[in-house]
């Protein structure tokens, strides 16, 4: 099984939904991205994969890695 990216997008329909890259279904649908984000971030981490966040348009807000980082901080 290939591991998928989580994304955090909003909904046609209103709302926001968690659904895996190249996913032609949400994997669940929420009425905040609040929920959404939290719910995501879970099932990113359990598949340890990245966790990207889009704004209402669409657009790509923020993103978590919880996997293989390709470019992990200094630290």
């Amino acid at each position: 099984m290939t591991k998928k990216n989580q994304h955090v997008t909003p909904h046609p329909d209103g709302g926001y939904q968690v659904k895996a890259a190249g996913a032609s279904k949400a994997t669940k649908r929420f009425s905040t991205q609040k929920e959404a984000i939290a719910a995501g971030r879970e099932i990113a981490k359990k598949q340890q994969v990245e966790l990207i966040i889009h704004n209402k348009e669409g657009q790509i807000r923020d993103r978590d890695s919880y996997g293989n980082d390709p470019f992990p901080p200094r630290g």
